[in-house]
């Protein structure tokens, strides 16, 4: 018996890295899958490959079951049709990972309009078109009368929560992404469905180039294993998981709970605040800029 027995998911970018380990992790616990990827490549350009396929092969030949999906989900009719074939599919959908993501890197300085206008619609778009699909699906449900109990699992990043060189577009994206999944955790708390979001970090093929290095080997464990997030997905797509509207970063052995918003320090005077009250007062108070290199050392300390 598994923890997902009956509980059918959806994967996007499943085809490699960090969704073919939800996806065969989501299996290994009895979920059915739909492995949706469009095999491009890190830039998002055209590939010949069939990832997807090789990962249903995977999953079917370990006994689980799992179907291919090339909808593309930064379309929002690319996404209601992946929902609607999943339904059609499997009778049903409870989970909904979001994982699809490309990377266009580049200082803003010199960033093209499309670097930036694919970035935003791969991520940003890509999870609210899914989201908003696969919301309206969960809240029909729930308003017919039947009882929903659905997981929507975001992916967000180190670098939405803290600034890294040459990634405003995926920055921009991913901090975009933790807003999405807090609101629509307000939002689909009424008709049973929870929105988590995860800042995963592992060695996938969107890392190359990264400045960030890390002795990950310790007694046989590698921290960079893309198999080390999963776990937390398959925790966050369960019946009795009790979080929701939370933001995770899983590093190997190391997770760590995130809070989205919080005052840092607070200031009140007597009337209009003034220019000249600002000067005296707010340059020693200001917080420096951690940046995701930052972030990443201090939760291995």
């Amino acid at each position: 018996m598994g923890r997902l027995d009956g509980r059918v998911g959806i994967v996007t970018g499943a085809g490699r890295g960090l969704g073919r380990s939800h996806a065969m992790a989501l299996a290994a616990e009895g979920a059915k899958i739909v492995v949706n990827d469009l095999g491009v490549a890190r830039d998002g350009e055209a590939s010949d490959e069939a990832p997807a396929d090789q990962v249903v092969a995977e999953i079917v030949s370990a006994g689980g079951s799992a179907v291919a999906s090339g909808h593309d989900i930064s379309s929002w009719n690319g996404a209601e049709e992946l929902i609607q074939f999943a339904v059609e599919t499997f009778g049903n959908l409870d989970i909904l990972v979001n994982n699809a993501g490309i990377l266009r890197d580049r200082s803003l300085a010199n960033m093209t309009e499309s670097e930036w206008d694919d970035v935003i619609r791969v991520h940003l778009k890509g999870h609210a078109a899914t989201s908003r699909h696969a919301a309206s699906y969960w809240r029909s449900r729930s308003k017919s009368g039947q009882q929903v109990n659905a997981s929507i699992i975001n992916t967000a990043s180190v670098a939405g929560l803290f600034p890294n060189f040459g990634q405003t577009n995926y920055g921009a994206a991913k901090i975009g992404i933790a807003g999405l999944t807090q609101a629509l955790a307000v939002e689909g708390h009424s008709y049973g469905l929870r929105v988590n979001a995860i800042a995963p970090s592992a060695m996938t093929r969107l890392v190359p180039g990264s400045s960030f290095t890390v002795d990950s080997e310790e007694n046989g464990f590698d921290d960079m294993d893309p198999d080390n997030v999963s776990p937390l997905v398959v925790w966050l797509a369960g019946e009795n998981c009790p979080a929701s509207g939370q933001i995770f970063q899983m590093f190997g052995r190391h997770l760590t709970l995130y809070q989205l918003t919080s005052v840092v320090k607070k200031f009140k005077q007597e009337g209009r605040w003034s220019p000249e009250q600002m000067d005296q007062l707010l340059p020693s108070q200001l917080v420096p800029v951690t940046t995701a290199e930052m972030a990443l050392t201090e939760v291995l300390a």
